[in-house]
């Protein structure tokens, strides 16, 4: 909305619980696409939107959901820093928390620590409607007595509600006055002395009547976890704490589950003053939904239909999607071709005629081309966020997360991780922008960290090339096709690899401890289409705003490493070579072409890095197809087919093949064998060669530091593995 005329600033932050319908009613309050970004100095994304209420230009922060702000994760933490630093801008701001209505109980525990900070609130109740359905409408009067802030019943769907809201924000931003009730939860007498000893130890001057209660509740956070203490140790002593943590360890206390009682304790005692008429269970989920979970997280019937569901998933991304990138690529082509014969028409009438040859070749092969390899992703992306929306929105991607969670956590992963892995198969890029839907930071990042490593279609042509190329289609005593076993071989050891990878970064990198899994199990929704075309808008826009740009330039220096120096067929095609090709009639540019590979900077690059690639088995040739590879995997087959004078080469091309199986080493032996076809295979199902991957893991991650540590960690396995197979069936006498 348009904020002309506003003369001062204010915030809004919504904090909820996950499934509330928080970010629905962000959209509904502001009714403008919101601003993705990180929340300052972290990697958590949060959303933003400007709205003007009367002379207030305000900001709304749509938070990460948390159940609670014990900051165990990176996005509880990003949650507490939020309203602290809420706490301490001279500008007005509020919070607005967004209560699940059905399940109003299990919600008051955020309730609890948000109040607790003493910064202006109103709170919503959300999902009016699903709670009337199943007549467990709280008692709004009732709450706003107990929490001591304004109340309103909404429906985000609906948008009932949503008017009141709006007004009791404004009045709320021009009046604003900390929670009125006394919300103090009784604690233990241990708790209550460790809580004082920490208050004690703030300095005179930072003591204040005023703050007691919020210095009180960010001792309890700094007390529960190592991240609270952070977020906390820029109001509270660390010292202090860490001397209180230490005395109640070596008394076997367990100060977690101290905090977390005396809640809960206050809950049981007070939400039912707060209940539907007739004393319903708030938290009691309904019978639809309790049949539904009957058989969808059933041990049997659960798993079948988490099958099936992940194979429309798989196949959607794998196969329906082809067509449409097919579109693309040939739109791009068409176009490339379009400028190129328009250029070659200008180079035939210049009087300078190589400078235009240059902005010919920048043009299709770097601008359009690069253009090109960023959109080519936009149809596996808007169809996986499509998906994904659908299965979140309608309440399954939890119940699959619950199925799988069990067997994902053996490999240090959580149960949401599996959508994202799936993935991967398909194309990393969608895949590690899937990984949003893992809410521990931890868990999100181990799991980008491996996404590459699953064997995604890039990968398929050069199988593809190196199977057909190298090796039979039966062999005697065999009974299996040679060839699809050993493309299955290829795709069983990316698995396998991948999950060891993840149990090994898992246990190396990543020190948090293990926290308990705890799946909120939303209600059965309809998905609401509004929202779901939103999200996959916004994350289409996101990539091709942030990632493609870095894909564009990275494609167009690959370009330009490929293609420089420059040099015409006289200058480079040996002469009597040159004469021989022009006596059969043989095709002398792309005879030239693969010279002038061989000396363009990509292969000079290809000479320096034989020596070590030698020992994989590979000479320079194959050097330029790996730095060619570098723009994507399937880049591969068309470099070779540059470097064997092959136009247009693809992983079907006979001839390719052909001169391929013929090439030979300065010894006389075989360039090519079925050991150096499973080196290469090896090679590329380990190694980082997709700059689009790194680019958006850089977006993903906030910097370069993680994209640099995965492609220095997957280069590192790659060599070594290829390495291992190369040299250790040579001591076997296989090639």
């Amino acid at each position: 909305m348009n904020t002309v005329g506003a003369t001062r600033q204010a915030t809004v932050l919504l904090v909820g619980p996950p499934n509330a319908g928080k970010s629905t009613l962000f959209n509904r309050l502001t009714g403008a696409a919101a601003e993705t970004g990180n929340y300052a100095g972290t990697t958590v994304s949060v959303e933003r939107a400007h709205v003007a209420m009367g002379d207030l230009a305000v900001t709304f922060v749509d938070l990460p959901g948390t159940a609670s702000l014990v900051a165990h994760a990176a996005d509880e933490e990003v949650t507490l820093r939020a309203m602290l630093d809420l706490a301490a801008a001279p500008e007005p701001g509020l919070v607005l928390l967004v209560l699940d209505g059905p399940r109003l109980a299990r919600s008051l525990y955020l309730a609890l620590q948000v109040l607790a900070l003493e910064l202006p609130a109103v709170v919503a109740v959300n999902l009016a409607d699903e709670a009337r359905e199943a007549g467990r409408v709280p008692d709004a009067a009732a709450l706003a007595d107990l929490l001591g802030v304004p109340v309103v019943l909404v429906s985000s769907r609906s948008g009932e509600g949503v008017d009141d809201l709006r007004r009791a924000l404004d009045g709320a931003l021009h009046a604003p006055t900390p929670p009125v009730s006394p919300l103090d939860v009784p604690l233990t007498l241990a708790l209550d002395a460790d809580v004082d000893a920490i208050r004690q130890a703030l300095p005179d001057w930072a003591r204040a009547p005023d703050r007691v209660r919020r210095e009180r509740a960010l001792a309890l956070w700094a007390l529960q976890s190592d991240r609270g203490a952070r977020a906390a140790g820029r109001v509270l002593p660390q010292s202090a704490i860490e001397t209180i943590r230490a005395a109640a360890e070596a008394a076997g206390r367990d100060l977690e589950a101290e905090i977390i009682g005396s809640r809960y304790a206050w809950i049981d005692a007070h939400a039912p003053t707060v209940a539907a008429a007739g004393g319903v269970d708030l938290d009691r989920p309904s019978q639809r939904s309790e049949a539904l979970d009957r058989v969808l997280l059933h041990p049997l019937t659960g798993v079948l239909a988490f099958l099936m569901v992940m194979w429309l998933v798989f196949t959607t991304l794998f196969w329906w999607t082809d067509p449409l990138i097919g579109l693309v690529e040939s739109a791009f082509e068409g176009l490339g071709d379009l400028v190129g014969q328009g250029m070659d028409a200008a180079i035939a009438a210049s009087s300078a005629p190589a400078g235009l040859s240059v902005l010919r070749d920048l043009l299709v092969d770097g601008v359009i081309a690069g253009v090109g390899s960023v959109l080519v992703f936009v149809p596996q992306i808007a169809v996986l966020f499509l998906l994904l929306a659908l299965l979140e929105d309608c309440g399954y991607l939890a119940r699959a997360a619950a199925l799988m969670d069990r067997l994902l956590r053996a490999a240090g992963l959580p149960g949401k991780a599996f959508v994202p892995l799936l993935s991967g198969y398909a194309c990393a890029v969608p895949a590690v922008l899937a990984t949003r839907s893992i809410p521990r930071q931890r868990d999100r990042l181990l799991t980008m960290l491996v996404i590459p490593l699953t064997s995604c279609s890039a990968r398929l042509p050069v199988y593809t090339l190196m199977i057909a190329t190298l090796f039979p289609a039966t062999l005697p005593g065999w009974g299996l096709p040679v060839r699809p076993t050993v493309l299955m071989g290829m795709y069983l050891f990316s698995t396998a690899v991948t999950v060891a990878a993840a149990v090994v970064l898992g246990r190396t990198l990543f020190h948090e401890p293990a926290e308990a899994t705890v799946l909120e199990l939303p209600p059965y929704r309809m998905p609401m289409p509004r929202n779901v075309l939103r999200a996959v808008v916004a994350r289409v826009s996101d990539f091709i705003r942030e990632a493609g740009r870095v894909i564009l330039v990275a494609t167009v220096v690959l370009w330009a490493l490929l293609a420089f120096p420059r040099y015409a067929p006289e200058q480079i095609v040996p002469p009597d070579e040159l004469a021989a090709a022009q006596a059969r009639g043989d095709d002398v540019d792309a005879l030239a072409a693969g010279y002038a590979l061989e000396n363009s900077y990509a292969g000079r690059i290809g000479h320096v890095i034989e020596p070590v690639i030698a020992p994989l088995g590979y000479d320079w040739k194959i050097g330029i197809g790996l730095v060619g590879a570098f723009a994507a995997r399937e880049v591969f087959v068309s470099t070779m087919g540059v470097v064997y004078g092959i136009a247009d080469a693809d992983e079907d091309d006979a001839g390719l093949r052909a001169r391929m199986v013929a090439d030979r080493r300065p010894d006389g032996a075989p360039l090519f064998t079925p050991l150096v076809g499973v080196s290469i295979m090896v090679f590329f199902a380990l190694a980082m060669q997709c700059l689009s991957t790194l680019a958006v893991l850089r977006k993903e991650t906030g910097g370069w530091r993680w994209p640099l540590f995965v492609a220095g960690y997957m280069s590192a396995l790659a060599w070594l593995a290829a390495f291992v197979v190369y040299q250790g069936g040579r001591l076997l006498g296989l090639g």
